[in-house]
């Protein structure tokens, strides 16, 4: 009975503990699984959730939804990674290092991996000074020296976009490739924001900030903060292995409900959309799929369709 739940919630950022907190409320008895990895594990502040004036951490906001999830017994963190899953009769079996836990419904929100330009302790950087979500951090970049790293159409958007905030940037492909454009190449050129075809060998800065990236090629740049346009791979190879489909690029797809398209397996979170990933939008899907699959539990007879 240890390891048997009516729900198995893997992933344990803003979209699960979120699912989790609705199925406590639902009185489900649920296991969430959560080895803090995530993107909200990094030392970004979030200023666009509504209810924290002066922002709030990434990290806080966790901490202080395990900690709303510490008033209700039936639901079990575990600090484990699920490695495998597979359905056994109408059972999911999620299978870990040591051991397995059996659900009649799963919960993904496994997130993404970000591609982040590698250097010698790049992971202090991740949230103070290197960024990935306009949306969430162009509004500080203000008046900042700014480098904007891809070698993508995307790359130069994004660097586009900034203007709005500052004047003082840079497109740096970080890559043998450059597959910007001619199109976005001239836009570029008409906005006076520098291309440069060069890689990052080592960086300058100290505690999370940046001073200056040296390049191969022998550049120096001098930055206060790098926007990150190298991209991002979903986390969905667990609910591909039970058939659930995925978009082209790899993202879980789902309906309003957040239902996917095997009956019982729902997904919430950045694993589900190629652009929005935003907090706010991570905990309404999680509480969407948790109370979709609330309903999917009830036997028929207390149903009404």
């Amino acid at each position: 009975m240890d390891n048997n739940y009516e729900v198995l919630v893997i992933g344990g950022g803003p979209a699960g503990l979120s699912a989790a907190l609705y199925l406590a409320r639902y009185k489900r008895r649920t296991a969430l699984f959560d080895t803090r990895q995530g993107r909200a594990y990094w030392y970004q502040t979030n200023h666009n959730v509504l209810g924290f004036p002066g922002g709030i951490a990434a990290r806080r906001l966790c901490e202080l939804g395990r900690r709303q999830l510490a008033d209700y017994p039936h639901v079990t963190i575990h600090e484990q990674r699920v490695n495998d899953i597979r359905m056994v009769g109408d059972t999911f079996v999620a299978i870990g290092p040591d051991e397995e836990w059996c659900g009649r419904a799963v919960i993904f929100c496994t997130g993404v991996v970000d591609h982040y330009p590698e250097f010698e302790g790049w992971q202090q950087y991740v949230g103070r000074s290197m960024f990935w979500c306009i949306t969430c951090d162009g509004y500080d970049s203000q008046g900042r020296r700014v480098v904007v790293v891809g070698n993508t159409n995307a790359a130069a958007a994004e660097a586009l976009q900034l203007q709005r905030f500052t004047d003082q940037l840079t497109v740096l492909t970080n890559s043998r490739e450059n597959h910007i454009t001619l199109e976005f190449q001239e836009r570029l050129r008409r906005a006076r924001i520098p291309l440069l075809h060069d890689r990052i060998a080592t960086v300058r800065g100290r505690n999370g900030q940046f001073e200056a990236l040296l390049t191969v090629d022998g550049r120096c740049l001098e930055l206060d903060w790098l926007f990150n346009q190298q991209g991002a791979t979903p986390r969905s190879e667990l609910a591909a292995r039970l058939g659930v489909a995925l978009d082209a690029h790899g993202y879980i797809l789902t309906d309003t409900e957040q239902k996917t398209t095997v009956p019982g397996v729902y997904a919430a979170g950045d694993v589900t959309r190629l652009y929005s990933h935003q907090i706010v939008t991570a905990a309404h899907e999680g509480g969407q799929a948790a109370s979709a699959a609330n309903y999917y539990l009830y036997p028929p007879e207390l149903k009404d369709d």
